[in-house]
């Protein structure tokens, strides 16, 4: 199993659907976001998917961003999430919360931390722990998304054009 995740979008549409646009062709089952959706409108764009969404700093508008997940059919986590996916433990949350971020990249109890924030795709092992940014699809160049393939547990960069 293939999931693409996403961070960073900002409310940003254009870029959002770039990206969707891409995701189309890459046969991923599931997406992951991992907060700063920044606009109800966004989740629509991932309605191709099963989705799972988390909240930012950015995000003021919790109540509004719950309701239109909940709408789309897709999954709101909060400010937290724990997914299990192919057998794998997952956590998503923004890591605005630095605090949260460390305890939870080193608690060892998951196998994939999916983070968003800092705009800077990068990815680093702590233990069994895959650590993923898949970068920022607004305000970040260049824009940039990430696919894991949940059985290697490998994850690769994407560029958004």
């Amino acid at each position: 199993m293939r999931i693409a995740v996403v961070s960073d979008t900002h409310g940003h549409v254009g870029a959002t659907t770039a990206a969707v646009r891409l995701l189309a062709g890459l046969k991923v089952a599931a997406v992951v976001h991992c907060g700063d959706i920044g606009s109800p409108a966004i989740i629509p764009l991932f309605s191709g998917w099963p989705g799972h969404f988390v909240f930012g700093n950015v995000d003021q508008n919790e109540g509004e961003l719950a309701r239109a997940i909940v709408q789309a059919g897709q999954v709101c986590h909060g400010r937290f999430g724990k997914l299990k996916l192919a057998g794998r433990a997952i956590a998503v949350l923004h890591s605005d919360d630095r605090d949260l971020f460390d305890e939870t990249v080193n608690s060892g109890e998951w196998d994939l931390v999916c983070y968003g924030h800092t705009h800077v795709a990068e990815q680093y092992r702590v233990g069994r722990t895959l650590v993923l940014n898949p970068g920022a699809l607004f305000r970040a160049t260049p824009h940039t998304l990430a696919v894991v393939d949940l059985a290697t547990l490998k994850a690769t960069h994407l560029t958004v054009e």
